[in-house]
């Protein structure tokens, strides 16, 4: 049943001020029917019956039963029924309370019942009218025909309107949340941006001054003669600045991504190629949870410990061709390989996807995911990213950076 009997429960969900007044004016109108039944009754058992029938409407609006079970209203339905036929077996002015019953009928009874219903509620209404005496004309079978048609035009309508309204309610509430988790996403990635923005700079400005300035000092300790009184000057100058590196690096590790925070950059490769992590793991894209490609990782080489920058820039390439992949590529395996090698550092996402055309690629507007800004993170550390693809015949991602010396 698509629309629940609020017009006549308001029990059954809080209504709204046009309903409570449809509902007012659904009980006026039985009340004064049936009491102009009962007054116009020609025995003193037609008026009991129109009494009995009004106790019976009256019974079920505010029996719990009723408001709460189906079939519960589906039998006080029924007893209303037997009374109103018993009450039209003797007086013909009952057959006016047919039309109040046509809205109860339709509004309680699913679509499959109700229309039945309506359409033997309408037959013997007509027949009553004919066995008490009046002439056949047609308005003895349109009156309680048409009666019928506009209740179930009116019913009808009102329930699509309500499962309308229902539909855009519920999508309204959608958008909403919609919405909310999309803020809070963009919020979270503005964060993580900052915090690598400010990593950067550290690096690139005070730790690579402060390693500098500790250089200077050690050159300025050597060249002054053995003895010298600035030389504990200049040792303790360049403890100094030796400290701060260190604490500059410290920043630098705090403020780096949280997949770097607890581990090495090899171990959150190994993790974001585990089924179901995040917005870049296999379960998201267009396959659903848990039905994108298997992903492989691999490492090749001996492993060296990489300046923050460097491990944040290759963790950021590998989520974003591992994104474009599961969004795009519509692959069934993908593989992740970290490559040590003695002057440089090599990551290669490849994947048996549909391919692409490299040249056809514009920018990415969200500034994220694009081949423009992986290339951008690679060449920014003075490395190369290269990009191999074809229609039908998959995709190779490499970015290659430079190992810094001492490395």
């Amino acid at each position: 049943m698509d629309l629940p009997a609020s017009l006549l429960h308001p029990a059954r969900a809080p209504l709204a001020p046009a309903l409570r007044v449809l509902r007012l004016c659904l009980h006026l109108l039985m009340a004064g029917l049936l009491a102009l039944a009962a007054l116009r009754a020609d025995s003193a058992a037609g008026t009991v019956l129109a009494l009995v029938t009004g106790a019976v409407y009256a019974a079920g609006s505010y029996l719990p039963s009723v408001r709460e079970s189906q079939r519960a209203a589906a039998v006080w339905l029924g007893a209303l029924g037997v009374s109103w036929l018993a009450m039209l077996c003797l007086t013909p002015e009952a057959l006016w309370v047919a039309f109040p019953l046509y809205f109860l009928q339709l509004h309680l009874l699913p679509v499959r019942w109700s229309l039945p219903a309506v359409t033997l509620t309408a037959v013997a209404a007509i027949l009553s009218y004919v066995g008490h005496g009046a002439a056949l004309n047609p308005g003895v079978f349109i009156g309680p025909l048409l009666g019928a048609a506009v209740a179930v035009a009116t019913v009808l309508g009102y329930q699509a309107l309500y499962r309308e309204s229902e539909r855009r309610r519920r999508l309204i509430e959608e958008l909403i949340a919609t919405r909310a988790e999309l803020a809070a996403a963009e919020r979270h990635a503005g964060t993580l941006a900052e915090r690598e923005r400010l990593a950067r700079e550290i690096h690139d400005t005070l730790a690579q001054g402060l390693s500098s300035i500790q250089l200077l000092l050690r050159a300025a300790e050597r060249a002054l003669p053995p003895g010298s009184p600035a030389a504990g000057h200049i040792d303790r100058a360049r403890q100094a600045a030796q400290d701060n590196l260190a604490e500059a690096r410290r920043f630098v590790r705090a403020l780096s991504p949280p997949d770097l925070e607890h581990g090495s950059l090899a171990a959150a490769l190994e993790r974001l190629c585990e089924p179901g992590v995040g917005d870049y793991g296999p379960a998201a894209g267009p396959y659903g949870p848990g039905a994108g490609p298997r992903v492989r990782f691999s490492v090749s080489g001996t492993p060296v410990e990489l300046p923050t920058p460097y491990e944040v820039a290759l963790l950021r390439i590998a989520q974003s061709a591992l994104a474009n992949t599961v969004r795009h590529a519509a692959a069934s395996r993908a593989e992740i390989t970290l490559s040590f090698m003695d002057a440089s550092v090599t990551l290669d996402v490849v994947d048996d996807g549909t391919g692409f055309e490299p040249v056809s690629v514009r920018p990415s507007s969200d500034g994220g995911f694009g081949l423009p800004a992986m290339r951008s993170r690679a060449e920014s550390l003075g490395g190369t990213f290269t990009v191999e693809s074809a229609p039908g015949q998959g995709t190779a991602v490499a970015v290659s950076l430079p190992l810094p010396a001492g490395v």
